[in-house]
């Protein structure tokens, strides 16, 4: 028996006038505070401003904001040409330097770094020639106006729970206040005016340009799959001559992928939202992930509608998240497919999170496991729904996906499999594939990015160069604070060499792939730190890909985390080769789409015998392709662990425990004191020179010690006989 559906609001004409004059209010009331939404009269002379320096072969400076009161706050610096478009200088989040991760807070630590980097180019405040938000809030405060009128009056609890929407409430008087409070930390007399972009397009102008693919008069398709946008969750576009053309948004907040997934994550999975899917889809994987025996995915599918052109709606008769997130999510008939959800007192709580370990002594460890791998199928389904959609109306072959939603690299890789030579064939007749890009920031943190790239797009900036890794975040750490930081723990250091010269790089990555190929577990801190959620070589933990104990050892006693969670394969493009099915859509510019971790890869026969540590259980890898000409240290490392273990491959994961991935020297010392599994940390300063950090005093093991002795004498014995 079919279950009810219901899509689309109660009361969709009242819902629609309180957006409009929601959005009305807001932009009156937000415009006397000093924000002004693009069309204004402040907006066009900016962009006129910018558009005439430019002309004038002079550089321009902006400053992409993630304002408080929306998760992952930041500052983005960006410098533009007109010669050469927008070249991202920093792009700072503000979790980073708080050690609050997916802080709401004001961004004061990422703007005040951004400063410093600005006064060592010469330059100081005065040059920001414009300052831009990462949402147009008018529309926000229109969009959250319509959500709770849409369903009155069940929908009134949103108005407390508004973190549902992205939206932190209690940060409502910091966000407001912003323009006084950036006067006020640069000593100004009036306040900073703030130029308002729409969030969507943020994620769309910013993921295209920095793909890629060329401006060659052949389409590229953008789709932004997010929790939530500013007005929808589900925007897509098509860039033809260089010129973006917005083509759909589903004007929702609730009818959402980003929601669907966090919603049953956590209240199945047991954890809080932006901490629950990472770990959900990793679940995924030990379920049946076959649609035609899991015993879930097809009821499961009714909570989304799968509408024509595209759409995809939330079926309110089994979902009730658009009313009541988190004490009530579920009604009766979702409650009788997943069961109750889990509480918010719940969360985090031992007793209630998914544990692959219990799959042996708990009877429903099994099911649940078998309730993510119908959640990820569903998923995937839709992704597939908005996509053929998108490729079949632009005539596309390229496709660039961007917001939240594409952190799900499984999904990603699925989409590159369903769109092949057939279904082009058949639906665009003609002899292709899709070819995809994410970039390595499709979430939040990337939009501050895309405000300043957007920017500079309006003001007619060329689109600027491509982008090939993602080592934006801070600065390289100095000589001092490293020493500083050393000095003022009960840390073991000494100084080891440096990475000025080739020689000496390669003497550093040849010692690090020693102690690797030794079974050493051992951090790489340099330069500055990966924008984006996954640590790509600057902030990394690494480990023998061949050690088949190595996932349980670091998750258990380095990370202190969940056994459900995968390590990544880091690789030589070579390397890459040997041991995955590198899929031909995504061999653009030598295969780019693979250097971020966002997109997972099928392993070869013969790779889960020879590299079992960063295999999955349904055999993928999230990998991760490593250049000489964007990281040499990391690259050296690889083609030295390739001498020692016969594979150019390490596992790779983010140097962090329990909080953000560390940024300071300071909070790469603390990360090694809260981990007792950790050896070493190998911490490169700004002018080159290379200190290790070891476990001091009864901590100490003697590992690191040792195997820096035995180096010594294998690097002496080896120099001997040349």
């Amino acid at each position: 028996m079919k279950p009810d559906i219901r899509i689309g609001p109660r009361h969709p004409r009242l819902a629609g006038l309180g957006f409009r004059f929601a959005r009305w209010l807001a932009a009156k009331t937000m415009g006397a505070a000093g924000f002004h939404q693009l069309g204004s009269e402040f907006a066009d002379a900016r962009i006129a401003h910018v558009r005439d320096k430019l002309a004038r072969g002079e550089t321009v400076y902006l400053a992409g904001l993630g304002a408080p009161g929306t998760h992952n706050s930041g500052l983005a610096l960006v410098e533009v040409t007109q010669a050469h478009g927008p070249r991202l200088i920093v792009n700072n989040e503000e979790e980073r330097f708080s050690g609050n991760k997916h802080t709401t807070e004001y961004p004061k630590l990422s703007v005040d770094a951004a400063v410093a980097t600005l006064r060592e180019m010469g330059r100081d405040i005065g040059d920001i020639d414009a300052w831009l938000t990462s949402w147009d809030y008018p529309t926000l405060a229109g969009t959250l106006a319509r959500s709770v009128i849409e369903e009155m009056p069940q929908s009134f609890k949103l108005v407390r729970t508004t973190e549902a929407a992205g939206f932190d409430g209690r940060r409502l008087d910091q966000m407001t206040r912003t323009p006084k409070i950036l006067a006020r930390q640069f000593e100004l007399a009036e306040r900073v005016p703030l130029i308002c972009l729409p969030h969507h397009d943020n994620h769309a102008w910013f993921s295209y340009a920095a793909s890629p693919f060329a401006d060659d008069g052949e389409p590229t398709a953008i789709a932004v799959l997010d929790g939530t946008g500013d007005q929808g969750s589900i925007s897509l576009y098509v860039v033809e001559h260089g010129a973006m053309r917005r083509l759909y948004c589903n004007d929702s907040m609730f009818d959402s992928l980003g929601a669907f997934y966090s919603v049953i994550s956590s209240t199945q999975g047991g954890w809080t939202w932006l901490s629950s899917e990472g770990r959900y889809m990793g679940a995924a994987a030990w379920g049946d992930m076959d649609r035609a025996s899991n015993p879930y995915y097809a009821r499961l599918r009714d909570v989304l509608h799968f509408g024509r052109d595209g759409e995809v709606r939330l079926n309110r008769a089994m979902a009730n998240w658009y009313c009541d997130p988190f004490d009530h999510p579920y009604k009766q008939a979702l409650t009788e497919i997943l069961g109750e959800p889990l509480k918010p007192d719940q969360l985090w709580n031992p007793d209630a999170v998914l544990r692959v370990e219990d799959i042996h002594h708990r009877p429903d460890t099994r099911d649940r496991l078998d309730k993510a791998a119908a959640t990820q199928l569903v998923f995937e389904d839709a992704m597939i729904h908005v996509v053929d959609h998108l490729l079949r109306t632009t005539g596309a072959n390229r496709l660039v996906l961007t917001g939240g939603v594409a952190l799900n690299a499984v999904g990603n890789m699925r989409l590159l499999e369903h769109f092949d030579e057939a279904w082009f064939a058949k639906a665009q007749q003609r002899n292709t594939r899709l070819h995809l890009w994410v970039p390595p920031v499709p979430g939040d943190p990337g939009v501050t990015i895309g405000a300043a790239w957007l920017f500079a797009h309006l003001a007619g900036a060329p689109r600027g160069a491509p982008m090939t890794h993602a080592f934006y975040c801070g600065t390289p750490p100095s000589q001092e604070d490293i020493v500083s930081a050393v000095e003022a723990n009960d840390i073991a250091s000494q100084r080891i060499g440096g990475i000025s010269t080739s020689d000496g790089r390669d003497a550093i990555a040849d010692l690090m792939a020693f102690m690797v190929a030794q079974s050493g577990v051992i951090a790489l801190y340099q330069g500055a730190a990966e924008t984006g959620p996954r640590a790509l070589g600057h902030r990394s933990i690494l480990a023998n890909p061949c050690d088949a104990e190595a996932r349980e050892r670091l998750n258990e006693r380095v990370k202190y985390r969940e056994a459900i969670r995968p390590l990544a394969p880091m690789a030589t493009l070579e390397a890459a080769r040997e041991y995955f099915e590198l899929l031909p859509g995504a061999s653009d510019a030598d295969y780019n789409a693979y250097n971020y971790m966002v997109l997972t890869a099928h392993s070869k026969p013969h790779a889960r015998k020879k590299i079992p540590a960063v295999i999955h259980a349904d055999g993928t890898g999230r990998i991760q392709i490593v250049r000489a000409e964007d990281d040499s240290l990391t690259h050296a490392y690889l083609k030295a662990l390739g001498r020692y273990i016969g594979v150019e491959l390490s596992v790779n994961t983010s140097f962090n425990v329990a909080g953000p991935i560390a940024q300071t020297p300071q909070q790469a010392i603390d990360t090694l004191r809260r981990s007792k599994g950790l050896d070493a940390v190998i911490m490169v300063a700004d002018d080159g020179t290379v200190h290790a950090a070891w476990h001091g005093g009864e901590r100490d093991s003697g590992r690191f010690r040792n195997w820096l002795a035995d180096w010594k004498k294998t690097s002496a014995s080896s120099q001997r006989t040349r």
